[in-house]
């Protein structure tokens, strides 16, 4: 298996964006680079090309027109400078009738990777060839201490909900409420919300509470649908709590539970259970709220 979709038509898609937003000078180094290894195809014209990206195309940020942005989906490329998008269209050169040659060559560019190039490389992880040959780099990335790392795996990619086993996608999903990462852009969060991962953030939740700490309210999200006689009482806590957002977040877990109690105590409030009926509170709102916007 190689890629898990048509990557000719997204590289011809990136390629497009990036052209219309860089120099003439930018344009030709591409255009050297691509000849210099369609040529001579060896890593070091792959890998010298993939770190000297900065210096040619700076790293002013893209904009991502409409149509381009619907050719992409699921993935994205929201937020990317003009070298992270080369690098990631670069990738796309790389040849698949390998596989142990492709994944080598990947992974020694992870090895040997800064920082930029690092979030490059784990925000193509939607992109890359042979899909189940990154889960355990994945798993590695949700270990980093670099918050822009960190991103490229969690925010808008839909890699880890694809292809992480269960543990590996409860450890990202924590790491994101621990590193006050938006929680709410991961992609998947409600298709992989899961029991376990809602124990251990009803667990979180006592924690902070214990600790006179605020409780990230996206977290009841995650904890709603599972809610029972063993979490109901958290949830009731945060339904009644003076934090506005959070009253909102426990409305709206209620509204996604089949727990009666849960519905019984939403139906105490009928004028939020009309706007969660309306769309007026929702997820996003919360979000919005947490936020500041």
């Amino acid at each position: 298996m190689g890629y898990a979709y048509e990557a000719t038509e997204t590289a011809i898609v990136l390629a497009e964006i990036l052209e219309k937003q860089i120099s003439e000078k930018g344009r030709q180094w591409i255009a050297g680079q691509l000849t210099a290894w369609q040529s001579k195809g060896t890593l070091q014209t792959f890998n010298t090309a993939f770190t000297a990206a900065p210096r040619f195309l700076g790293r002013d940020v893209i904009t991502v027109p409409p149509a381009a942005r619907e050719a992409l989906l699921p993935r994205s490329v929201d937020g990317y400078t003009a070298d992270r998008l080369f690098r990631l269209w670069w990738l796309l050169q790389l040849p698949v009738t390998d596989e142990a040659a492709y994944v080598q060559a990947i992974e020694n560019l992870f090895l040997a990777g800064e920082m930029n190039e690092l979030t490059a490389l784990y925000g193509a992880l939607p992109f890359l060839a042979f899909p189940e040959a990154w889960k355990l780099r994945t798993a590695e990335g949700i270990r980093s201490n670099i918050g822009s790392v960190l991103e490229a795996i969690m925010v808008r990619n839909p890699y880890p909900a694809a292809y992480l086993d269960v543990p590996a996608w409860n450890q990202l999903v924590m790491k994101a409420f621990f590193t006050d990462k938006p929680v709410h852009l991961i992609s998947g969060l409600d298709e992989r919300a899961n029991a376990d991962l809602a124990r251990i953030l009803r667990d979180f939740s006592r924690e902070r509470r214990a600790a006179s700490r605020p409780v990230p309210p996206m977290l009841w999200r995650l904890v709603g649908p599972f809610t029972d006689a063993d979490n109901f009482e958290d949830l009731e806590r945060a339904f009644f709590s003076e934090v506005h957002a959070e009253r909102e977040a426990a409305a709206l877990a209620c509204h996604s539970s089949s727990y009666p109690p849960a519905r019984q105590l939403l139906e105490t409030r009928a004028d939020v259970a009309a706007e969660i009926h309306q769309g007026l509170l929702s997820w996003d709102t919360v979000a919005a709220r947490v936020n500041g916007q």
